[in-house]
């Protein structure tokens, strides 16, 4: 079956929402592998920074209660070696998984996002090139592009919240050298996927977790999807695109 309308790469990426959170705990590594072997092609987590500039992998800003701390902390508050062995690093996801899939990290603490480049960056193949950091802010996503020029940027927003309707941004974030949107699967339509690719701006879907979202998105051209759900987003693109 070929998709209604065409996306603007030649095949969608596949993210595996924190791992695949349907399949595993969120954000482990267990997770993470199991995604990229049941063949997702893109793996999505929330980055944070800790007191000491240290970059973790956590969605919270708090962390949980144990042994150890009986109190619910502010992630930004603790220290790197006071986090649960669970909570990894990008250079511990890079170790254990390669580089070779793309990576879409949401950036809940800006000071996390020069530790993830510099993470890309070391572990090679390519990988600075498949990292999206993602951002609501504009401004931030505008000094991100003019500090680095070899990862993807990628604004996350919501149809309600574009002030000037969707041309206006689509051409505010070409002018930017923005390469993506990200809006949840029940903003998008045909009309709006084409909207933004006339400005070479790709566009992201977020919530798939049904096959007939994930097949409503992908008739609709679009560019990624992310699911919690690896097995059902992996068998909605191959039945668009092998």
């Amino acid at each position: 079956m070929a998709p209604r309308l065409a996306a603007l790469v030649p095949r969608p990426i596949g993210f595996a929402h924190r791992g695949g959170k349907a399949h595993a705990p969120e954000n482990s590594l267990a997770a993470f592998e199991a995604a990229l072997a049941s063949g997702a092609t893109g793996l999505e987590s929330d980055a944070r920074a800790t007191a000491d500039g240290s970059v973790v992998l956590h969605h919270g800003s708090r962390l949980r209660p144990s042994l150890r701390s009986p109190l619910r902390r502010p992630l930004r508050a603790a220290r790197r070696e006071d986090l649960p062995a669970s909570v990894l690093a990008p250079e511990e996801l890079y170790e254990s998984c390669g580089a070779g899939f793309e990576f879409s990290v949401d950036v809940k603490d800006p000071r996390a996002a020069p530790g993830l480049v510099a993470a890309a960056r070391r572990a090679g193949e390519g990988a600075a090139g498949r990292l999206w950091l993602c951002s609501p802010s504009l401004s931030v996503l505008g000094a991100w592009r003019q500090r680095w020029s070899d990862v993807r940027l990628v604004h996350s927003t919501r149809r309600r919240l574009m002030e000037h309707g969707p041309e206006r941004l689509a051409a505010r974030l070409a002018r930017s050298g923005i390469d993506a949107v990200n809006m949840p699967h029940g903003d998008w339509t045909g009309g709006t996927v084409v909207l933004f690719h006339r400005f070479g701006v790709q566009a992201f879907g977020w919530d798939a977790q049904y096959d007939r979202t994930l097949g409503d998105l992908l008739d609709a051209g679009i560019d990624a999807v992310y699911s919690d759900h690896v097995d059902r987003m992996v068998s909605a693109i191959a039945r668009y695109y092998d």
